[in-house]
């Protein structure tokens, strides 16, 4: 009886792993296939992952081919790629918080780029909060109130996709260019800002009342000063020894392995999602540029080759467009559209031009800012399981975040050519950027 005890739970476990591995081979593959299409028509190959994971859900595969989906993906994976793939986002953005050159900031760095910030948020969301009120009777649950419905569209649509648009300016080597350290900067302030907001909408929803969320608040911001000064301290022994061998030891290895994952989780535990404590740990670790290049090299390839797919992927998997029929609802669709387009684009691109770059640079940063990608979704899945918000409602922001990132990169390019680009890198770009999975 002890044996067959024994026995069962590593038969059950070895089931699962057989599971598994074909719907990692399966994504992997089709994330593949979807980013090559992606660059053959001039878009970031993120945005083919997003789309393959759409393609693999209930909207295309689980419609063509049900009882197949179903077997692929069956319930008991969800878990183990949802773990597998916020590992993944939480150590990419810990390696592009580790590769920002802080010491190649220009004065009055940090206020543009608040400025930035600002005007990334503050437009999205009163126009967002305006399309809100006027679709509360249409769009809204019956038990949300239209402050809090329309307060959720408006803190959806100034978020920017902080993790696609890092990768978009990894690709094409701006993550160091002064409007790629500016738009990485005030997208993260903008996306910490929304999720405040959803802390604060999630608190009243409940019951619990918006002060309830004012401890989430707080607690993240000592957290932020705690990992940008005592934990930097900590780390900066290990920053001098790694640059000057040139390679991390295995205890080094240990290191830069838990510190953005225990940051994670308590970014997490303290309701803020754990991206940004990957991204807080990145902004912790040592300003080498040789430790930085060795940092890159042991671990990008890895993280966006495996597990970044499988996050991009696996939320595709619970997305299902099918909740926009009639001409009200595609009416609503496209005034939540122009609300959320025209309230980045224009406010972030005014806001560039009024501190000193040009048009062609201001607009091109206006248009990635535009990019809302897999931020958004996990935003309204939030809302969605929380009851917040309607299907209805969920499918038009899906198809948002679709739209205003498919637009990012044609936009950027047709505001600053490959030709004038250059002229916004760095003079000596670091090889860190050439394990970033670029094509």
């Amino acid at each position: 009886m002890h044996y067959l005890a024994y026995v069962a739970p590593a038969d059950a476990n070895l089931a699962l792993m057989l599971k598994v591995f074909p719907a990692l081979a399966v994504l992997l593959v089709t994330a593949a296939v979807c980013g090559r299409l992606a660059l053959m028509v001039m878009q970031p190959r993120v945005l083919g992952e997003m789309v393959a994971g759409v393609l693999l859900g209930p909207t295309l595969f689980g419609w063509l081919f049900p009882e197949a989906q179903a077997a692929l993906f069956p319930p008991e994976i969800r878990p183990v790629l949802y773990v597998l793939s916020t590992i993944g986002l939480t150590l990419y953005m810990f390696l592009v918080g580790a590769g920002l050159d802080h010491g190649a900031q220009t004065r009055g760095e940090v206020r543009r780029a608040a400025v930035l910030a600002t005007s990334g948020i503050l437009p999205s969301m009163l126009l967002g909060f305006g399309a809100g009120l006027l679709l509360w009777s249409t769009l809204s649950r019956p038990d949300v109130p239209p402050f809090q419905f329309a307060l959720f569209v408006g803190g959806a649509l100034s978020l920017t996709a902080f993790p696609m648009l890092a990768r978009i300016l990894y690709e094409r080597g701006l993550e160091n260019s002064p409007i790629g350290r500016l738009t990485l900067m005030a997208a993260s302030i903008d996306d910490a800002l929304a999720w405040c907001i959803l802390a604060v909408l999630s608190a009243m929803h409940l019951g619990s009342g918006a002060a309830d969320a004012l401890p989430t608040i707080g607690l993240t911001v000592l957290f932020a000063v705690v990992m940008l000064t005592v934990v930097r301290r900590l780390l900066r022994p290990m920053g001098k020894t790694v640059a000057r061998t040139g390679r991390f030891s295995p205890t080094h290895m240990y290191v830069v392995i838990l510190v953005p994952l225990i940051a994670g989780w308590m970014t997490d535990w303290i309701g803020v999602y754990a991206v940004f404590g990957g991204f807080l740990a990145g902004l912790a670790m040592p300003r080498d540029a040789a430790f930085r290049q060795a940092l890159h090299g042991r671990m990008m390839e890895i993280v966006s080759t495996l597990l970044l797919p499988t996050f991009f992927t696996f939320s595709g998997l619970n997305t299902q467009l099918g909740g926009i029929a009639g001409g009200t609802m595609l009416l609503a669709f496209g005034l939540i559209l122009l609300a959320g387009f025209c309230g980045k684009y224009f406010g972030c691109s005014l806001a560039m031009r009024g501190i000193g770059f040009s048009w062609r640079e201001s607009y091109a940063v206006g248009a990635l800012m535009n990019a809302r990608g897999l931020m958004i979704l996990i935003f309204i899945n939030i809302g969605l399981a929380q009851g917040m918000i309607t299907s209805e409602l969920f499918a038009m922001l899906v198809l948002v975040a679709v739209l205003t990132t498919g637009g990012a990169l044609p936009l950027y390019k047709l505001a600053l050519p490959d030709r004038l680009e250059r002229t916004t890198k760095p003079e000596s770009p670091e090889p860190v950027a050439a394990g970033s999975n670029s094509p």
